[in-house]
């Protein structure tokens, strides 16, 4: 037998899968170890490894990772010590930031502190122009002066972002030449090659994260290639990135940014998989984990992807609060509201739930780890959702006192009790994911009444049903392995990467010679990066797309190109493009206004990998394990509880009903009913 390995780690829990050649599946859960990342991949990979009795020799595909190694870097605060360089006359870009009140009526708005302070910003006496003419060279006395200040200060990294490198990265090169000699080991992340896009503050920002996260992911890049070959599965890891590609682990480590949303880009090609598994154009993904919940538009069978998103928001994870990043990225709104959210009172005395979340240490007060704090978690045990002795097959027994004791310091306050407090936190979850997912979906043109509603992480399949309800949706499916799914999506996904530059000019009369330059360089990167990661060149798959927008105009529209621009040459296409696509997000076109090109884009993708299915259902109709009382049903007397593992191809579920899997559980509300499909997807619709 041959299998491939997938480990995800989340903010709560590290998830494996590891998957037969035949489609078997075995996984697991474990803890998340913050301490040392490592140690709780590691040990997921002895779990899964364990139970499937595979050998390391027989992990001859693809070793797949997702983790918030970088993520939990920003938010923590515990990257490396960095030091910023900028054009002379742009030290305080990072503090300015963009002028853009997030909150225009609050007068005590607030931002989190820039990741490289003044002191550490220094300034050098040279210019681009916006053409790409260099205007002023570097001078190498002022750059070894520089150099010597930045030893001084003890810095491990440093940024170098100046203006207009994008469409000339002369200066930036030759200063990181000089730094690179004269301060070895110190990591150099230059704007023109993490993020080559207009706009100052955005492409500073995200080559100073990239710059603060280097240091971190590098040896823990390497500490996991070492860790598998001490374990004999000699085969290379891959890595997940927020675009919904992977890349080999040298690759990944020189440019952290790019993975800051691996996880939850994962779980959205797991989304696309099963769209395409069960014929839907359309459907919304639901990933509910530990610390937060997602969700994610996916359109004939692929995720929307967006150019740019923001990490580490201060402000009730409104846009504009946080630091922007101008990578490619799977196109998702996060919700600081999983299994994990401590619910509290605000300064209003009303119950609210999120943003601040338990995580794994101490966790939930129920998980016996010190935790005092009320959570979701805590309020689905008080209910009777969870099953305190069946928690991950009741190798990790939930406490219910603890769990009741911590709900009642909110109940006591709102004077309400136990179970009318836990009902509240329940209710008051599910309609901050659905206002969440309406504004998402509304806001991209969707009308996201009557879409599907795919539920997966370890806390989605509880709440996903009170989601779909508030939403409309059609149906809400729950697909195999639903609380891993994330890791799962590592393995449906080719080898790719998605690389973008900036090239601002108008359409008509576009200088073909820079397209044929820029396209050029970029598809050779892209080739390199994935022929670095194990792919044939000649089997590596080109697309195109550009970022345009009408002069004036401050934010551009995305667009697919069938074909390489640079045969035809024809700008008609583009516009033409371009028009349909504006018109499709806007309702109208202003095609008197002369249009202009922002970017280019260009994806580099390996052979989709082969699958070969998944265990189907039995088709033997299992009856019900038990019955237990549920606190949100009181009047439906005790509820049937299921074992999804004897749910047969076709057997019918009426609602209210609890179907329990070892990582997750599944919760089927009164006047609805679910089917088990032919896929093994548990697929849930409101009653007439």
């Amino acid at each position: 037998m041959s299998y491939s390995l997938a480990i995800d780690i989340g903010g709560t829990f590290t998830d494996a899968v590891l998957r037969r050649d035949d489609g078997m599946l075995t996984v697991d859960k474990t803890l998340t170890t913050h301490h040392d990342l490592l140690e709780g991949f590691f040990r997921g990979v002895g779990l899964v490894m364990g139970k499937a009795g595979a050998t390391p020799d027989q992990v001859t595909g693809v070793v797949v990772h997702a983790t918030t190694v970088v993520t939990n870097a920003l938010i923590e605060r515990k990257g490396a010590a960095t030091a910023l360089v900028v054009t002379k006359g742009f030290r305080d870009v990072l503090s300015i930031r963009n002028e853009h009140r997030y909150e225009m009526f609050d007068p005590q708005i607030e931002f989190a502190d820039p990741l490289v302070p003044r002191e550490l910003t220094f300034e050098v006496n040279e210019r681009v122009l916006a053409d790409g003419v260099r205007l002023r060279a570097v001078d190498e006395a002022e750059i070894v002066a520089l150099a010597r200040q930045i030893k001084a200060s003890g810095v491990a990294s440093v940024a170098i972002c100046f203006l207009n490198s994008f469409r000339n990265s002369a200066n930036e090169q030759e200063v990181a030449a000089i730094l690179a000699k004269a301060l070895p080991g110190v990591s150099l992340s230059l704007s023109s090659a993490v993020a080559p896009q207009i706009r100052e503050y955005p492409r500073t920002s995200t080559t100073v994260v990239n710059a603060y996260t280097a240091p971190i992911t590098e040896p823990y890049l390497q500490g996991l290639a070492a860790g598998l070959e001490a374990r004999a599965i000699g085969h290379r890891p891959l890595i997940m990135l927020s675009s919904g590609g992977i890349i080999g682990a040298e690759i990944a480590s020189r440019n952290p940014v790019r993975m800051i949303e691996s996880g939850p880009a994962a779980g959205a090609l797991a989304a696309a998989h099963f769209a395409k598994e069960l014929g839907l154009d359309r459907l919304l993904a639901f990933d509910m984990g530990g610390t937060t919940a997602k969700a994610c538009l996916i359109e004939n069978h692929e995720p929307l992807v967006t150019g740019s998103f923001e990490v580490d928001r201060i402000y009730r994870f409104m846009e504009g609060s946080g630091m922007p990043l101008t990578i490619p990225s799977v196109d998702m709104i996060e919700i600081g509201a999983g299994g994990g959210s401590i619910a509290s009172i605000d300064e209003l005395g009303l119950l609210k739930v999120g943003p601040r979340s338990a995580g794994s240490m101490p966790g939930p007060a129920c998980y016996g780890r010190g935790g005092t704090k009320p959570t979701v978690t805590d309020s689905d045990l008080v209910l009777g959702l969870l099953d305190g002795a069946n928690f991950l097959g009741g190798d990790m027994a939930l406490d219910i006192e603890a769990a009741r004791t911590a709900i009642a310091t909110v109940g006591d306050a709102l004077g309400t009790s136990v179970t009318q407090t836990a009902a509240g936190i329940f209710r008051i979850v599910a309609e901050t994911m659905a206002a969440a997912a309406r504004e998402h979906a509304t806001d991209r043109g969707f009308d996201y009444r009557g879409l599907p509603l795919l539920a997966f992480g370890g806390a989605g399949p509880v709440h996903a049903c009170a989601v779909g309800e508030l939403l409309q949706s059609a149906a809400v499916i729950f697909p195999p392995q639903a609380s891993v799914l994330s890791a799962f999506g590592t393995l449906v996904t080719p080898v790719r990467l998605d690389l973008v530059r900036s090239a601002l000019g108008r359409l008509q009369g576009l200088d073909w010679a820079e397209v044929d330059t820029i396209l050029g360089e970029l598809t050779q990167e892209g080739t390199d990066a994935l022929e670095a990661a194990g792919v044939a060149g000649d089997v590596i798959r080109l697309r195109f797309g550009a970022d345009l927008r009408y002069v004036g105009q401050q934010n551009e529209v995305a667009i697919e190109i069938i074909d390489d621009p640079r045969i035809g040459r024809d700008a008609s296409i583009l516009h033409a493009g371009f028009e349909a696509a504006y018109f499709a997000q806007y309702g109208v076109n202003p095609s008197h206004v002369p249009v202009e090109l922002v970017s280019w884009r260009v994806t580099a993708e390996g052979p989709k990998p082969v699958f070969n299915g998944v265990a189907r259902p039995p088709m033997v109709h299992g009856a019900a394990k038990a019955l237990r009382h549920v606190g949100l049903w009181e009047a439906a007397g005790d509820v049937l509880v299921y074992d999804r593992a004897v749910l047969g191809s076709g057997q019918t579920v009426a609602g209210p009903a609890i179907v329990e899997e070892r990582e997750t559980t599944i919760v089927i509300p009164p006047n609805w009913n679910a089917r088990v499909d032919d896929l093994g997807c548990l697929i849930a619709t409101r009653s007439a």
